[in-house]
């Protein structure tokens, strides 16, 4: 993006007013100050936003966390934090099911692959990406062009700084930022309640409200040995969250929608989402039958059921949005307002006009080969950790023989630190969990792609779906990390190897990365150039809405707390420990704890335990800090309600609203359930 357009982009962000309602996923540098003062009276001033930024973690398994005490406390949603729970858990010691509390540094457990980020800085480098490609290209060539580019940069950055650098494409690659990382791998975990209250009401209350929670969970950053000392955290707010408070949200939202063409919409109501709602149906039942063989089985399976649920939930939410003719009827408003606004300036109308039959063309040509990307490429066997650590350790030795630019960018230098901490990663894997889920992907692809497509006939030999996996599984060795590390230390080594995971990974990996190439050349190259120029279009005649899609990135959201009205309803902003223990009956997913039932007595029933605001935040956001005015933490993000979920693609505030547990409801907690003085004190709450 040229200077000039980031100027007039700049401009029109002092423009917000305008979006309805609490609109936005705004860049830290790009806050829409004036519009919050007009609004609410309140002048952010750019100390707080540094504070907030610098104060703010994004945890690189999908979530977002914070620091809260001047010794590296880590805050971050109990879901969040449950991948590193369940693999420092065991049979003898579930604390999962029981919870955890490390009274003292030594007791902390240390998670064997969790990696946090704190954003230091962002530079734009939009010219130095969009360099590469001047003169006449071919789409493909030019994608490829900026990726190396892209590659480039982040090289250069590690090298003279030692941060993680990311170069991060916005506004649909009408603008690349150079994103700073400080990185912490020694990450420990000190608290954690039972999932019995941190998911109270399990799939049935997911994506709901009124809500009873304890959804959050306390870690620890290390740096050579000790616990980090950051100069920014947040501090604890004695008072708590008030209805009709003005609240800030920072985090790192995964992917929305609104900038999307009506085609592109109407591809993923029609083709895409379906499919992967099959896909999660599927597991969903393959993992809840292995699940009930015992409480071993139940508890291994936990977070590939949890993650399962969650995001078939979640498209569901996704897909009706895409179904509601309301919804649509305005995605199609608002292209024909842009295309006519286009089309009436003969210079726009060149620059931009052809843009939307690009992309229509481009999807007509992605729905010959969709099914083969998601299915082999995308979605390839999720929720088997041991076929992912074994792609990863084929794709990485075939992908150092290039050069750098040429690799596929998960593989480039910049990326290998975080790479290999997953790859060689000592958390357990259990046989029987890989078997159960590998084979299930062998059904849904004889399902999807017919049991003659030569890719599925060479994938189960001859076999059933649950022989062909076994063998598999069962004659690998690669649980066994000398093992990963021996294969991805030599190419020969590799090739030889009849492992039997490996062998898996081979026979998956030509058709895949086929998929991968036609979806990088035919479609994202085509996106890359086009939906670009669409973002330029609007800057051009709506800057007012200029905030980019989310991208797991650094975003900072605001909003009330605000009830709202639910079939002529009145829905209060704020539900309490009274409420919690009403609901409960004793059978789950709404049993309670033995821990909750006896501290009932103790409590202040009254005490806020969840509340809603009208902030706008996505999947990813999940244990983001929510913070007053003053810098403090009120609470913590954890779910919308099922209102919320088309806001993927329109953002609306009638009914929609972020979840949050209350700052009250975890003190009185901490306090009267679990008794963790050392907490208390390290938040300050307590002498």
């Amino acid at each position: 993006m040229s200077q000039k357009c980031i100027c007039a982009l700049s401009l029109c962000l002092l423009a917000a007013t305008r979006l309805p309602g609490d609109e936005g996923m705004w860049l830290a540098n790009q806050f829409p100050k004036q519009a919050i003062e007009k609004k609410y009276g309140f002048q952010v001033s750019d100390d707080l936003l540094k504070h907030i930024q610098l104060s703010s973690v994004r945890f690189n398994n999908g979530g977002s966390g914070s620091f809260v005490s001047p010794n590296g406390l880590l805050f971050t949603n109990h879901h969040v934090g449950r991948d590193c729970i369940q693999k420092v858990s065991s049979a003898q010691n579930d604390y999962i099911a029981n919870g955890f509390y490390a009274s003292s540094l030594a007791k902390e457990k240390k998670c064997p692959d969790l990696e946090i980020n704190v954003l230091l800085r962002i530079e734009e480098v939009t010219e130095q990406v969009n360099s590469k490609t001047a003169g006449k290209m071919e789409a493909s060539e030019a994608n490829r062009a900026r990726k190396a580019a892209m590659t480039a940069i982040e090289k250069e950055c590690v090298g003279k700084t030692g941060n993680r650098c990311d170069v991060v494409s916005l506004y649909s690659g009408g603008r690349y930022d150079l994103y700073q990382y400080r990185k912490f791998t020694d990450v420990r975990l000190v608290f954690a309640p039972e999932e019995t209250i941190a998911a109270f009401g399990g799939d049935p209350d997911n994506f709901t409200y009124p809500r009873y929670c304890l959804d959050f969970s306390l870690f620890r950053a290390y740096e050579n040995g000790k616990p980090v000392q950051p100069e920014h955290y947040f501090k604890w707010s004695r008072a708590g969250v008030e209805d009709g408070e003005l609240t800030f949200v920072p985090g790192n939202p995964g992917t929305t929608g609104r900038l999307m063409t009506v085609a592109q919409l109407e591809f993923a109501r029609d083709k895409s989402y379906p499919l992967i709602l099959r896909f999660l149906e599927s597991m969903i039942k393959a993992v809840k039958s292995y699940s009930a063989a015992g409480p071993e089985n139940k508890r291994v399976a936990g977070d590939n059921l949890l993650s399962f649920e969650n995001s078939f939930k979640a498209y569901t939410g996704f897909l009706n949005g895409l179904r509601d003719s309301t919804l649509m009827a305005r995605k199609r408003e608002e292209e024909q307002t842009l295309r006519g606004a286009v089309m009436a300036d003969a210079a726009r109308q060149e620059k931009y006009g052809a843009v939307w039959s690009q992309v229509g063309n481009a999807y007509q040509e992605y729905g010959e080969f969709y099914k083969q990307y998601l299915l082999l490429e995308s979605y390839a066997i999720r929720g088997s950790e041991l076929f992912t650590i074994t792609r990863d350790i084929l794709r990485l030795v075939e992908e150092k023989q290039k050069p750098d630019e040429q690799r596929l960018r998960e593989y480039r230098d910049s990326a290998l630190p975080s790479l290999e901490q997953s790859m060689y990663s000592p958390a357990p894997l259990t046989d029987s969990m890989e078997v159960a889920v590998i084979a299930n992907y062998f059904r849904i692809l004889m399902t999807e792609l017919g049991p003659e497509d030569p890719t599925v006939k060479r994938l189960l030999g001859g076999k059933s779906p649950d022989a062909a996996a076994a063998s598999y599984v069962q004659t690998s060795k690669l649980k066994d990390i000398g093992e990963r590390r021996r294969l991805a230390g030599s190419l020969e080594a590799l090739r030889s190897s009849e492992d039997g995971m490996l062998r898996l990974a081979r026979i998956l990996d030509e058709p895949a990365r086929s998929a991968r190439k036609l979806y990088e050349d035919r479609l994202e190259a085509v996106i890359n150039t086009s939906a670009a120029r669409l973002a330029l279009a609007r800057f051009a005649t709506a800057g007012e809405n200029a905030y980019p899609d989310a991208t797991f990135t650094f975003r900072i959201a605001y909003g009330p707390a605000k009830g709202y009205r639910l079939n002529n309803q009145p829905i209060p902003y704020a539900t309490n420990f009274a409420g919690l223990y009403k609901r409960a009956t004793g059978i789950e997913p709404f049993n309670l704890p033995q821990s909750w039932v006896k501290a009932k007595s103790k409590l202040n029933l009254r005490t806020p335990f969840n509340f809603v605001t009208t902030a706008d935040t996505h999947g990813g956001n999940s244990g983001s800090p929510t913070i007053n005015t003053k810098g403090e933490v009120i609470g913590i993000l954890f779910d919308g309600n099922i209102e919320s979920l088309p806001n993927r693609f329109v953002y609306t505030e009638e009914t929609a609203r972020s979840v949050h547990v209350a700052s009250q409801g975890i003190i009185e907690a901490l306090r009267k359930v679990y008794k963790a003085k050392a907490i208390l004190r390290e938040l300050g709450m307590e002498k």
